[in-house]
């Protein structure tokens, strides 16, 4: 499958960008110094070269080198080449958009399966699933398909929140939509709380993370929690 760190959240309450992920994104990409950064997600509309250095300033932290795929005159082979690559969070539909649009959810896909190390940050997370379908995000684009990596075998959905039971909000909970899913889908999701992430090594895939628990949401079934350390490769 490859060799992926799937974080929730790029940034945890009271930390800077990528802080709380130092130790795990040495050891991700501890055989490169340099990262491609797909920055298509845009978080809050800004441009590519705004998040790009954003991202960019935390690598220098760890002595890595970023580059934006979109500074590439060849962004097809910038993926082919690349011995490091991270898509940061922002807007799911945005980013998969784009990523049609430049031809390369295919051969993003070929390049982590291969072994080149990926990070995702939440839109970036949720694109390794098979689909974005569970995302949180607005459509304010519409993507030729909602198909993506499927580098893992089930859907995430990045930055879940349980319900509050004192609180007078009466919308739909995460819960509730990701159960709206389950009426017409088969594909196990998981609810990822903000500062875990689901590690992917060749065929093992792990939660990890702050030693929270992860909610398990399979159709048909009542949702159950589980515990950080544990082994995810038979979900689906």
């Amino acid at each position: 499958m490859g060799n992926c760190l799937l974080a929730s959240t790029s940034t945890i309450y009271g930390g800077t960008y990528l802080e709380y992920l130092s130790d795990a994104l040495k050891d991700l990409f501890k055989d490169t110094d340099e990262i491609i950064f797909i920055p298509y997600a845009r978080p809050s509309g800004i441009s590519h070269d705004a998040y790009t250095s954003i991202a960019e300033a935390a690598f220098v932290k760890m002595g890595k080198t970023l580059r934006g795929i979109h500074s590439f005159e060849n962004p097809l082979e910038a993926i082919k080449n690349a011995k490091g690559i991270f898509t940061g969070g922002g807007n799911s539909f945005v980013l998969v958009s784009e990523l049609y649009a430049q031809n390369l959810m295919q051969p993003l896909q070929e390049a982590i399966r291969k072994g080149t190390p990926y990070l995702g940050t939440s839109a970036g997370s949720n694109i390794a699933g098979p689909s974005i379908r569970t995302s949180n995000d607005m459509p304010i684009v519409y993507p030729p398909s909602f198909a993506t990596l499927a580098i893992v075998p089930f859907n995430i959905n990045p930055h879940y929140l349980d319900p509050d039971p004192t609180s007078k909000h009466k919308g739909e909970t995460r819960e509730t939509r990701i159960k709206e899913f389950h009426k017409f889908n088969d594909l196990a999701v998981i609810g990822l709380r903000e500062g875990s992430w689901v590690r992917v090594q060749d065929e093992q895939i792990t939660l990890e993370g702050s030693n929270l628990t992860a909610r398990i949401f399979e159709k048909d079934k009542m949702p159950y929690e589980i515990a950080a350390t544990t082994i995810l490769t038979g979900l689906k």
